[in-house]
């Protein structure tokens, strides 16, 4: 229940409950405490049975502890696949090399081994399929004409 609670943080609660409930009120206050914490406890155990009684015996093998959404998935994967696939699956995907390979397009550089390239027929390159290639870097053009201002446009 408090796994995640350090020695220090229970040393600081301590000294705190020491300081606000006084040395004489603490020890009525920790049994306080844990006599609420047991019948919490209870009635959760109580509140599973009727639970599982009003179910009936097809979800005899029903836990709780599966409805958290990590522990069904789990549970799910482990009995409809094996793990070993999974892994297989897993370790297939190479996220750097995809990574490296959207980098290289959006760069203009080229990973693998280009076909031979097609003369421009239009302002933009030409690929193989007859479709303008947007990732070649266009021609400037040789007159360092600016374009109109817009006034409107801005």
């Amino acid at each position: 229940m408090f796994s995640d609670i350090g020695a220090l943080e229970l040393v600081t609660l301590v000294v705190l409950a020491v300081l606000i409930f006084g040395p004489e009120k603490l020890p009525k206050m920790i049994q306080d405490v844990s006599r609420f914490v047991r019948k919490i406890r209870e009635f959760s155990d109580s509140a599973k049975a009727d639970i599982r009684s009003e179910l009936g015996p097809e979800f005899k093998d029903f836990e709780f502890e599966d409805l958290n959404p990590k522990n069904f998935i789990r549970k799910q994967l482990a009995e409809n696949q094996d793990l070993k696939e999974l892994n297989e699956l897993r370790s297939s995907f190479d996220l750097k090399k995809e990574m490296n390979e959207v980098a290289d397009a959006v760069h203009g550089r080229e990973s693998e081994p280009a076909a031979p390239a097609v003369a421009p027929t239009a302002p933009a390159a030409v690929n193989g399929s007859g479709k303008p290639d947007l990732l070649k870097k266009q021609d400037k053009p040789d007159t360092v004409e600016r374009p109109p201002y817009d006034s409107d446009a801005t």
